[in-house]
This record gives structure tokens, C-alpha cells and sequence, in this order.
């Protein structure tokens, strides 16, 4: 930020811009000193003096902290703050339906692309859900995941010639396991 560089910048160029400060929590502590001056006077003088206008601009902050936010964030940072948003944590239900949305595209890109039918079943979908969530990065792994357990054995029996076009692939359980089998 010494330079001017790519907030000033960019809010230049696009006053009504929205900007995200993802995981804000993270940001040095200068950081939150800069913030301060846009959260307070609407602008922010960059490092070669010239003032740039944030009055139109919507600045979004997200945050992973659990908890009270001022345990964390100066009160002079807070009172600037319009609105503090919180998120429910993700119930099993969530998970489920995060899980439904990648197996569809999944099942999209096998049927587009090869014509191969995958079907997984309700206890294999919920199996899923459980060891795709991390209380410390939610949902994020899911998609992981699903690539690692259906997605890249799949494609190894399409490699092997095990699934071609127009053959089925099924994803289930056995007993605490995924498992991924071919017919047709």
C-alpha cells in the first residue's frame, strides 16, 4: 500500500467498485491503520500523496473468527464498521446438499464427455458429506474430496477401458468404504 498500488488504483478507476478484504483477520496490522482513514473520511491518500475518493465503494470483510469480534478487533476499527453479518455454522443438511450440487456437475461432465452414467447412493452421498468436512475449513475439502474419491477413479477405469461410453458407474459403501464399480 505504500505505493498507491492496487486498491487506490483500482478504486480509481472504478469508483463504485465493490472491494472484498477476504479473511481480514489475517491483514498486517498497517493494514487495519488504512482502513481506518477509508472507513472514517470515505478516502484514502495513497503513497504518492494523491487522495482517492471510496465514497461510492462498498467494502465487504470477511472473517473466520469464532466468537465476539471485539476480542479481536480495536473498538475504533469496529465503530467504523457498518454491519457485522453473522453465518450459522454448516448442519448436515448443508453439507448434503454442497455434496449434491458436485455430484450433479460430476455427473454432467461424465455423461457430456463420455457418455457415462454415475449414480451414487444415499449412505455413499452422506459418507461424502462426513469426510468432506473440516471443522476448521467447512466445506472447502468437499470438493476435494469428491474429485479424489469418485472423479480420479473414474477416470482411471476410463482409462483402463474398465467404463466406456454408455456404461454405468456406481458409487456405494461397503461397510465403512467408497466404492466405485462399472456395468454395461
Amino acid at each position: 500500500y505504500d505505493e498507491g498500488g492496487q486498491l487506490t488504483e483500482a478504486v480509481r478507476r472504478r469508483p463504485y467498485s465493490v472491494v472484498l478484504l477476504d479473511e481480514i483477520e489475517k491483514a498486517h496490522p498497517d493494514v487495519f491503520n488504512v482502513l481506518l482513514q477509508v472507513l472514517d473520511d470515505g478516502r484514502l491518500t495513497d503513497g504518492q500523496g494523491r487522495t482517492v475518493d471510496f465514497t461510492n465503494a462498498v467494502l465487504i470483510m470477511t472473517s473466520n473468527l469464532a466468537g465476539d469480534p471485539s476480542s479481536f478487533f480495536k473498538p475504533e476499527f469496529l465503530n467504523r464498521v457498518d454491519d457485522i453479518i453473522r453465518f450459522s455454522e454448516l448442519t448436515q443438511f448443508d453439507l448434503r446438499h454442497i455434496v449434491d450440487i458436485h455430484i450433479e456437475r460430476l455427473q454432467a461432465r461424465l455423461m457430456d464427455s463420455k457418455r457415462i452414467e454415475l449414480m451414487v447412493t444415499s449412505d455413499a452421498l452422506d459418507a461424502l458429506a462426513e469426510i468432506g468436512f473440516d471443522p476448521a475449513f467447512g466445506a472447502r475439502p468437499l470438493k476435494r474430496v469428491i474429485q479424489r474419491e469418485i472423479g480420479d477413479r473414474a477416470a482411471i477405469m476410463i482409462l483402463e477401458g474398465k467404463a466406456t461410453e454408455g456404461s454405468s458407474l456406481t458409487v456405494g459403501m461397503n461397510g465403512s468404504t467408497i466404492e466405485l464399480t462399472t456395468s454395461g
